[in-house]
């Protein structure tokens, strides 16, 4: 590793936005260290509740070989948001290897049930475990990689959040719209970068919501395919808020001085973030 490179953390990192941030990460110079539970392929499956034990591709092997192919090393960790023990052991070893983290994304989430229940459905166990793993795990991985940061006075925090989290659904779940286990906690998670922007910013710590918008992870094709909606309902590629993330992590042409100052503790809408600064090649009618 080069001494002058920079270290992303990228959570969630097998699919989705998770694996092409980490992609655009690297392609943007960074090395990137990634977690995630799924090592190899196959290994995964769906755990909903809305098509159980269907496979889903993605791995965090797969994603390695794509971030060295982009020009970066990569570094990947096995980690479960719902086992506080594993996350600090995987930063630790990033840490212990590469010596430092100059860019945590947190983008890892809960994907077992209790999303898409109806508040009368909703076990209180499920909104619990969803808490932990979607809350509580970021605030683990942020206290432990912020030491560093605050040493050398400088460092990004990333987080994905979702429109979930300040708006209330067209419908009901099942009918249009999303479940309150989901949403309250992407609340709670939405309100992590204001308040340490506030706190931290003045050490040099950028912190900031990257709301996606509608993104058609591998997750949610298969979703469609199963359902018999592909097509009806498009989205943006997981590439166009992975550029987003590249861009706020500051690689070439990236976030400059005062722009970090100024995005400090907002949110970010990656769809239209992208177009307006021509971050991404126009998605919109392809596929």
């Amino acid at each position: 590793m080069a001494p002058d490179r920079r270290i992303a953390l990228v959570t969630g990192a097998s699919r989705g936005i998770g694996r092409a941030s980490a992609i655009a990460l690297a392609a943007a110079g960074l090395d990137v260290a990634i977690t995630a539970r799924t090592m190899r392929e196959g290994e995964a499956f769906d755990e909903s509740g809305s098509a159980r034990d269907a496979a889903i591709p993605g791995s965090l092997e797969t994603t390695a070989l794509e971030i060295e192919a982009a020009g970066g090393r990569a570094l990947p960790v096995r980690a479960d948001l719902l086992d506080r023990a594993s996350l600090v052991a995987a930063t630790e070893r990033v840490l212990a290897e590469w010596g430092r983290v100059d860019v945590l994304v947190n983008n890892a989430v809960h994907t077992g049930p209790g999303s898409m229940e109806r508040f009368l459905d909703l076990d209180i166990d499920m909104v619990a475990a969803k808490l932990e793993a979607n809350v509580v795990a970021q605030l683990v991985m942020i206290k432990s990689v912020l030491p560093g940061m605050l040493e050398r006075g400088e460092g990004t925090i990333i987080d994905i959040t979702s429109a979930v989290a300040t708006s209330d659904p067209p419908a009901p779940t099942g009918e249009g719209g999303w479940g309150l286990g989901y949403a309250v906690t992407k609340g709670a998670f939405h309100r992590v970068a204001g308040i340490l922007a506030v706190e931290l910013g003045p050490q040099g710590i950028f912190v900031v919501n990257v709301e996606p918008g509608y993104v058609l992870t591998e997750r949610m094709v298969l979703a469609q395919q199963r359902l018999g909606l592909a097509g009806r309902f498009p989205g943006a590629p997981p590439s166009v808020p992975g550029a987003v993330v590249a861009w706020l992590a500051g690689g070439p042409q990236g976030i400059t001085a005062s722009e970090r100052t100024e995005f400090n503790g907002t949110t970010v809408s990656a769809q239209r973030f992208a177009r307006q600064r021509g971050l991404h090649p126009d998605w919109r009618g392809i596929g």
